[in-house]
């Protein structure tokens, strides 16, 4: 029988970024509780450890896991990842992307509370909305859109897993953080809900044409997932994080216009780039945000961290398993 005490719980351990979370914890001597209702995530993810003798994973939703009490009260330390990831999804399945969040987070939240486990909330950079900023910082205003377009109810959802996550640290003292990930990326994210980088280069190694949407001068900021998998784990060890916001992600800026470009240079691909309008991919009124650069000074302060892994680098690193 595995030893469960003291163990570490990864909701969404078998997606993207939690895949690679529960590797890093599993090198560093950990026990690992995997959760997990593969929705989004793929067990294929973690076929490098699924026979771990420090791992475990059930395959359930969070929400209605009813033992969820007693796996979260053994454990030391919750990574609370599961969500309705991409903006596809989000646009296309509004009901489900509010309830898997905001369900999925109360249910974590009230486990923890139990025994005051510390909690580390996942939110995203999406909560920022409509903000025209340069840099985006945690204490900065936040202007959403109005509800009848989709996409702002991800944005919501996930806010209010932010508040949520506070209010239990105020009213309760649990020991909750909230970080808000820009885009992040790396080996095994797939296109599948319309992540652009994988999306780019699966076309780039076909030689098909690279569908930029709107205009392409749009900008973002990508983060290798080693550098995120290591600033969630400095967060989790660092105390004054405690009842915290703190934004994690890169500052090299990039329009998907190069990032198209650059994905064929360094592929070697004979693609050719397509403009693509919004009307074309995404519901009547879809609105997509011209920067979304991170003011990362705090996770900075906090951790001593701060993420550089290049974007050469990380599309190369990502066409690997594509």
């Amino acid at each position: 029988m595995k030893n469960t005490r003291g163990r570490v719980v990864v909701t969404g351990g078998a997606g993207f970024i939690g895949s690679h979370l529960v590797e890093r914890l599993l090198a560093a001597g950990e026990s690992v509780l995997v959760i997990d209702d593969v929705s989004t995530g793929r067990w294929e993810n973690l076929d490098a450890v699924k026979d771990h003798p420090r791992l475990t994973v059930i395959e359930s939703r969070v929400s209605v896991l009813s033992d969820l009490e007693n796996h979260v009260a053994e454990s030391k330390q919750v990574f609370h990842l599961a969500a309705a990831v991409g903006v596809e999804l989000v646009v296309k399945s509004p009901i489900y992307t509010i309830e898997n969040n905001l369900r999925e987070t109360e249910a974590i939240l009230a486990a923890a509370s139990k025994n005051s486990t510390p909690v580390l909330v996942a939110s995203t950079s999406e909560v920022y909305g409509k903000s025209s900023k340069a840099e985006f910082s945690e204490q900065d205003d936040l202007t959403i859109g109005p509800p009848h377009l989709g996409r702002w109810s991800y944005a919501c959802s996930k806010l209010m897993d932010e508040f949520l996550a506070l209010a239990y640290h105020k009213e309760k003292q649990l020991p909750a953080a909230v970080v808000r990930l820009f885009n992040t990326v790396g080996p095994r994210q797939t296109g599948r809900y319309g992540m652009v980088l994988p999306r780019f280069i699966a076309a780039a190694k076909a030689g098909r044409p690279i569908e930029v949407y709107g205009n392409g001068e749009q900008t973002r900021c990508f983060c290798f997932v080693g550098d995120t998998v290591e600033a969630l784990l400095r967060l989790s060890q660092t105390p004054a994080a405690i009842g915290e916001v703190v934004n994690i992600g890169n500052t090299e800026e990039i329009s998907i216009h190069e990032l198209a470009r650059r994905t064929i240079q360094l592929l070697g691909s004979p693609s050719e780039i397509v403009l693509k309008p919004y009307n074309e991919v995404y519901p009547t009124g879809f609105e997509d945000m011209l920067r979304r650069k991170p003011s990362i000074q705090k996770l900075e302060n906090l951790t001593g961290f701060r993420p550089t892994t290049p974007l050469s680098k990380i599309i190369q690193a990502t066409a690997e398993t594509i």
